[in-house]
């Protein structure tokens, strides 16, 4: 892993199309962009703000989140999310991570990611199976 600092950021956005809206998702009976879908573009774009440091089998996975979803998005609209990182503690990452669709802030909140190892985190998840 190459030194990492706080205060780099990641983004990554998305649309809310048909298959992120809470009715397709199961989190919902209405046609706006999904929790769910607003959980995992705020975890897309904390983990893209480590990839460029990642070396070899390294990758991070989800630890925590605590996020609010305040503000509903129609479907269509577009939705960025940013993450932030503000805290390092040895292979664990701390980021503040914000939503907002067109109009504005829709959520935020902190994620924690850690870094792992590909194949040896592979490895021991598959061994669930063999119990």
């Amino acid at each position: 892993m190459k030194d990492i600092k706080t205060g780099i950021t990641g983004i990554a956005e998305t649309s809310a199309e048909k298959d992120k809206l809470a009715s397709s998702m199961g989190s919902g009976a209405l046609d706006v962009f999904a929790t769910p879908a607003m959980v995992a573009l705020m975890e897309n774009a904390a983990a893209g703000a480590l990839a460029e440091y990642l070396e070899g089998d390294e990758t991070t996975v989800g630890t925590e989140l605590n996020i609010a979803h305040t503000s509903a998005t129609p479907a269509g609209m577009k939705v960025r999310a940013e993450a932030v990182l503000t805290a390092v503690n040895g292979r664990e990452f701390t980021f503040d991570v914000t939503a907002s669709d067109e109009a504005g802030l829709i959520g935020k909140g902190t994620h924690k990611r850690f870094l792992v190892y590909g194949e040896k985190f592979l490895a021991k998840t598959n061994s669930k199976c063999s119990k």
